[in-house]
């Protein structure tokens, strides 16, 4: 580089001797020039990124309205942790109530307030308050297995490999048509209230979440039964992707089962006098 810069002057020289006795002033530094070219752009180029950056944070603030629009990561489970135990602190507090309620309504002791509840105690069995035993079935429903790493299968679409509320309704309908007498999903007597909901891949039941492997027994015919869940289109449906994801699907007979009775609130909805 040196002689080169050197060429570039001894051409300048030879220039102005040619040039005669004119002044053609002092010749331009090629390096001073590039220097100077390249802190210009330097220059212009802070000028732009400022101006950039302010107008983002203008478009920001102006869409936000003052306020923080990250993004905020809730956890789903900590909260359903929290409502259950809002729950369960309710259903406490509403049982010490009901036992109050029914000590003040013992006290009464005329003839119709004892036919009424003689009434009301001949038909626990028939709404699920009481414990049952009995021949049955035992169905099992799970999700299909991950790898070692807790992963599912790629290129699968999630929703096919869980088991989801429709699964679950169907199997319990197809058990009530076969002639239940009486049934239980997880740990909770089923009545006529329960109502089966699904949370991502859990279950919530009543109140309370449950994770698969999903267990459901009831008492009753066993053959009738499960020729019932067999046929059930929604059954089907989901033998389908126990064939092709492996999601775990078993239906046991069992010569004797007890299902506890239902411990939670039964509530009035609607009420009429009966004419005298």
């Amino acid at each position: 580089m040196k002689n080169g810069w050197a060429r570039l002057r001894a051409r300048g020289a030879t220039a102005t001797d040619h040039a005669g006795d004119l002044d053609a002033g002092p010749t331009p530094d090629p390096v001073s020039s590039l220097s100077s070219a390249r802190t210009t752009a330097w220059r212009v180029g802070s000028v732009v990124v400022c101006v950039a950056a302010g107008f983002m944070l203008g478009t920001a603030h102006s869409y936000s309205g003052g306020k923080d629009i990250r993004p905020r990561n809730v956890e789903l489970a900590s909260l359903i942790r929290n409502a259950q135990s809002q729950v369960a602190q309710g259903e406490a507090a509403a049982k010490f109530l009901q036992t109050e309620i029914d000590g003040a309504a013992g006290q009464d002791v005329s003839p119709q307030v004892d036919t009424e509840r003689a009434r009301a105690e001949s038909l626990a069995a028939a709404v699920g308050l009481t414990e049952v035993s009995g021949p049955g079935l035992v169905v099992t429903m799970t999700d299909a297995p991950r790898d070692s790493n807790g992963n599912y299968p790629q290129g699968v679409n999630p929703d096919d490999l869980v088991v989801h509320q429709q699964d679950v309704q169907s199997v319990v309908n197809a058990m009530w048509a076969g002639g239940a007498e009486a049934m239980m999903i997880m740990d909770q007597r089923v009545i006529a209230t329960s109502a089966v909901r699904c949370i991502g891949n859990t279950l919530l039941l009543q109140g309370r979440t449950y994770s698969p492997p999903f267990v459901i027994t009831a008492i009753g015919p066993g053959p009738d039964m499960r020729a019932a869940i067999e046929a059930e289109p929604g059954v089907r449906l989901f033998e389908q992707y126990v064939k092709e994801f492996q999601l775990g699907f078993e239906i046991e007979s069992s010569a004797g089962v007890t299902l506890p009775a239902f411990d939670g609130l039964v509530r009035m909805t609607s009420a009429q006098e009966e004419p005298q």
